[in-house]
């Protein structure tokens, strides 16, 4: 019977050293003498990867050693921290790998864009220590972070990718690649997969939301409605009820967006960030200039009415134009699927058609009423001269 159950004994061996390796867990790694050890480890949920580190809150700063195991010398590793967003775009990367002389390098890059060049450059924030070291198919970076703003908590990713030559090259778009980012507490060692966004990318979406809705469509509908539904005589006086519905609808929608929009800001930084905050900043303004300018909107016959109609136009014109050009510096800054971006498109494109038709069909009205405004005046002239020489051929001699 032994000869029957040898190779059944050394398939259940291969079975549980396969299984055993499969488990592998980040507590069981030992770190050689040189490197020292971590006070908190944790295994990642993709590409083969872990994370040992040691928080010291005196000096905001956090020792790590990051683990990718499975790779060759081939290619390269990179853990990195995002202090504003959980994309890869604004990352600050740890990067390592072999060169081709067999010796290992590591070095910063600030990953600017979705297709980063991976150059070494310097990070919004210190970091010392740096080294990095392969053995055994699995690449450890070994650094000391100083952590943005003193926060204990923060947005994470690695990733791997090949190498041509010395350099490295762009990783895999897809699949575990992209899922390669999760929120983690140093502290507490408490971390949480973003997947679907965290607070901070929810907040982003609904500022980007309200101020699409709010400037970007119901303020260029109420200037429509304003401007060319007022020709028609069957729409007085409902076309203002309709304008001003609109008006306030997206001041106060934009408002809401506007405040969001504020506690966003304070969290971030960067050129593309204050100008879309200034431009923010700037349509709140003059919102609430129109808002007052409504208060104070004198009659028909008031002699600075044509003052107060010069300001109204040109102020909710401005609004519209800064409108527009501000959502379109939140999607890039958002950088969202480009369905989206495609919708407001096609959303603005039909409001600027509708506009178009209704410029045509209001002009040609204004002109026909003009012209037979004109022909009753002629008529009426007309009838005045002759009732004139009527009068004075009726007119009896001195």
């Amino acid at each position: 019977m032994a000869p029957i159950f040898k190779p059944v004994l050394q398939f259940c061996v291969l079975i549980s050293l396969f299984f055993s390796s499969s488990a592998q867990s980040c507590s069981s790694y030992t770190f050689s003498s040189s490197n020292g050890a971590f006070s908190k480890c944790g295994d990642l949920p993709v590409l083969n990867s872990y994370l040992h580190w040691t928080y010291n809150p005196s000096s905001g700063t956090v020792d790590i050693a990051y683990q990718h195991t499975g790779v060759s010398s081939s290619r390269w590793v990179a853990w990195a921290i995002n202090p504003r967003s959980e994309k890869m775009d604004g990352a600050q990367a740890l990067i390592a790998y072999q060169l081709s002389n067999g010796s290992m390098t590591a070095y910063t890059s600030s990953i600017n864009g979705n297709s980063p060049s991976l150059q070494q450059r310097s990070l919004s924030f210190n970091v010392s220590n740096l080294s990095a070291e392969l053995l055994n198919n699995e690449i450890i970076i070994y650094a000391t972070v100083e952590l943005p703003n003193n926060s204990s908590t923060v947005n994470h990713l690695w990733q791997d990718g090949p190498l041509l030559g010395n350099s490295p090259v762009g990783h895999q778009t897809s699949g575990d690649h992209l899922k390669s980012v999760e929120s983690l507490n140093f502290l507490s060692g408490e971390s949480n997969p973003i997947s679907g966004g965290n607070s901070r990318t929810r907040r982003k979406n609904v500022h980007g939301v309200l101020n699409a809705v709010s400037w970007g469509i119901l303020m260029p509908i109420g200037a429509i409605i304003a401007r060319y539904l007022r020709t028609f005589e069957s729409a007085q006086p409902a076309w203002f009820y309709l304008h001003i519905a609109c008006q306030s609808s997206a001041y106060i929608v934009g408002v809401a967006g506007w405040g969001t929009g504020l506690k966003l800001g304070s969290e971030s930084s960067g050129v593309q960030y204050d100008s879309h905050r200034n431009i923010g900043i700037t349509l709140f303004v003059l919102g609430t200039l129109q808002v007052f300018a409504l208060l104070l909107r004198p009659n028909k016959d008031h002699k600075h009415r044509f003052y107060w109609n010069l300001y109204h136009h040109s102020i909710g014109y401005s609004v519209i134009i800064l409108s527009i050009i501000n959502i379109f510096k939140g999607f890039s800054i958002l950088d969202p699927e480009k369905k989206w971006k495609k919708a407001y498109i096609g959303i603005i494109v039909v409001l600027g058609i509708i506009a178009l038709m209704l410029e045509a069909i209001t002009s040609f009205i204004v002109l026909k009423r003009r012209r037979s405004s004109r022909r009753r005046e002629k008529s009426q002239d007309a009838v005045n001269g002759v009732n004139e020489e009527k009068g004075h051929g009726d007119r009896p001699g001195v």
